[in-house]
């Protein structure tokens, strides 16, 4: 039963959490809709997230190599011309991640008490849904050269919105890339290379809580981590896809119709 129980989980999350249609939200969705506990399951939480991180990480290593040399080659080397982009998107990077951080610490708990409803959840889905319609017909021309620090801070003002349970991460943080006029390809790159210090942090945060994991759970884990990182990586290949053909209007109407689901079905 522990297997079946967290493959689901580990496919509910996979497929998810690239999405713009928010993991915590439809966990939460699915506790409900189910009236089960199975979905109280913290230290679960952390390990499949970072089956997530793993299929991410995959995706865009070479990205991160690439930034990671040029970051530290602007630093130590002479050669500062050659490594001044790379080294400005990882402090344009940096810049966005402050405002969430903030956030994170000074309301998180708060809001997971105090916004934790089928009724709020509802609205964050319209909230969602009107965001990712209003961005349907943008096709910005800027390229991750072009982004100002203007720009990382817009971005990381809509993203420490995303403390807000229900509300998803890379839906917002992939609005106010557009919104701010990049690229399609690199509104999608800056969302995810984003992605990675907010989720490094969260699970460091988490990480203490998994010395408690009984180790009769360590296997069920272990299969529900390999499908949440098998199946993030084939939603966020889809993900793109969309993204690349203006199809992203299609998870508003997703969103929409869960909301209008939320609100008739648990009235």
């Amino acid at each position: 039963m522990d297997y079946i129980k967290y493959l689901i989980l580990g496919i509910i999350q996979g497929i998810t959490e690239p999405l713009p249609i928010s993991s915590s939200g439809h966990i939460f969705l699915f506790k409900n809709l189910f009236n089960t506990e199975i979905f109280n399951t913290f230290n679960f939480e952390i390990i499949s997230n970072f089956g997530s991180f793993l299929a991410i990480l995959f995706i865009f290593r070479k990205d991160i190599i690439t930034l990671i040399k040029n970051f530290f080659g602007y630093i130590f080397t002479k050669n500062k011309e050659k490594n001044k982009d790379g080294f400005m998107y990882v402090i344009k990077l940096i810049i966005s991640t402050i405002p969430v951080g903030i956030t994170g610490i000074l309301l998180n708990d708060y809001l997971e008490t105090h916004f934790n409803s089928l009724k709020i959840l509802a609205f964050t889905f319209l909230f969602t849904s009107l965001m990712l319609y209003i961005v349907r017909n943008i096709k910005g021309d800027k390229t991750s050269k072009d982004i100002t620090i203007k720009d990382a801070i817009i971005i990381g003002i809509f993203e420490a919105i995303t403390i807000i349970p229900g509300i998803s991460r890379s839906g917002t943080v992939l609005v106010a890339c557009l919104l701010c006029h990049l690229k399609r390809d690199d509104a999608l790159k800056y969302t995810f290379m984003l992605y990675f210090p907010v989720s490094a942090g969260t699970m460091l945060l988490k990480a203490p809580d998994l010395i408690n994991t009984s180790t009769s759970l360590l296997l069920p884990y272990l299969v529900g981590m390999l499908a949440s990182l098998i199946i993030t990586y084939f939603s966020y290949k889809w993900l793109s896809n969309i993204v690349k053909n203006g199809k992203l209007w299609h998870f508003s109407i997703y969103c929409l119709l869960l909301a209008l689901f939320i609100f008739v079905y648990f009235r």
